[in-house]
């Protein structure tokens, strides 16, 4: 296990220490500590059968709404029995730290504000907010039922306008949403330090984010157990999992006191 007396850890805290806003950039690799599939391995059991492009496109939608959106039910179950890990509740202390802290995260399951962070940027959208395909009109989610079998399931319509209701969420060959977009690359380039937890690095445009912040000056901190494409681009980086990592980091940096 991880110790607050780790060199990485104390150098990430002296950087935290001495930062007046920190953007937390958070991948799949944040959730799977609170138990919850990546995107493909998300594909067991009845849906195994499938290719994820075959659930994740607005054209797969199209073809057969009620495949897709059954799919999205299913997975929106499970992050709703998920519990937010110890990592999720160092980042929600950080934030009494910390000047200006925003969480940015790729992450459709929604731990972040569950946990109780209150800046958080959800770029790829969120299994709890659906609206309509034909203009995007918001939908209440709590007219969304969530089945209990898994299978297909009828989307419901869209209340103004009748059209199909879908997740909220970017598909494959769709654009991030403008003002998350907008959001996340705005606080990169301002803030002093980066924390880039659990993501491999390969998933573009959010990839980038880590070289916007290296390249307006901010220390780059990776928290990942294994190696990735962000590697090169880190400060400091802190090997193990975030549920490890960030409570470790979250004790050291509050065993100083902050300049």
């Amino acid at each position: 296990m991880l110790k607050t007396a780790d060199a990485t850890v104390q150098a990430a805290a002296r950087a935290l220490r001495a930062a007046r806003c920190l953007v937390v950039t958070t991948g799949a690799g944040m959730s799977r500590d609170s138990g919850i599939a990546t995107f493909r391995d998300a594909l067991t059991g009845l849906w195994a059968r499938y290719d994820p492009e075959e659930l994740a496109t607005e054209a797969a939608f199209r073809h057969n709404p009620a495949r897709v959106f059954g799919w999205y039910a299913w997975r929106r179950r499970l992050v709703r029995a998920a519990v937010p890990h110890a990592g999720y509740h160092a980042l929600v202390a950080l934030e009494r730290i910390v000047p200006e802290l925003v969480v940015v995260t790729q992450n459709v399951d929604g731990l972040h504000r569950r946990a109780g962070s209150t800046r958080v940027v959800e770029l790829h959208g969120s299994l709890e907010r659906f609206s309509c395909l034909a203009a995007r009109h918001p939908f209440p989610p709590d007219q969304v039922a969530t089945p209990e079998a898994d299978g297909e399931c009828e989307p419901p319509r869209c209340l103004r306008c009748d059209a199909p209701v879908r997740p909220d969420v970017v598909w494959f060959g769709e654009t991030l949403p403008q003002e998350a977009s907008a959001a996340a690359w705005d606080w990169s380039a301002r803030c002093d330090a980066m924390l880039v937890v659990g993501t491999s690095g390969l998933v573009q445009p959010a990839a980038q984010l880590p070289l916007v912040a290296r390249g307006a000056g901010a220390v780059v901190i990776e928290v990942n157990p294994e190696p990735s494409a962000i590697s090169p681009a880190a400060h400091i980086t802190c090997r193990g999992p975030a549920g490890v990592v960030l409570p470790a980091l979250l004790v050291a940096l509050t065993e100083g006191e902050r300049p």
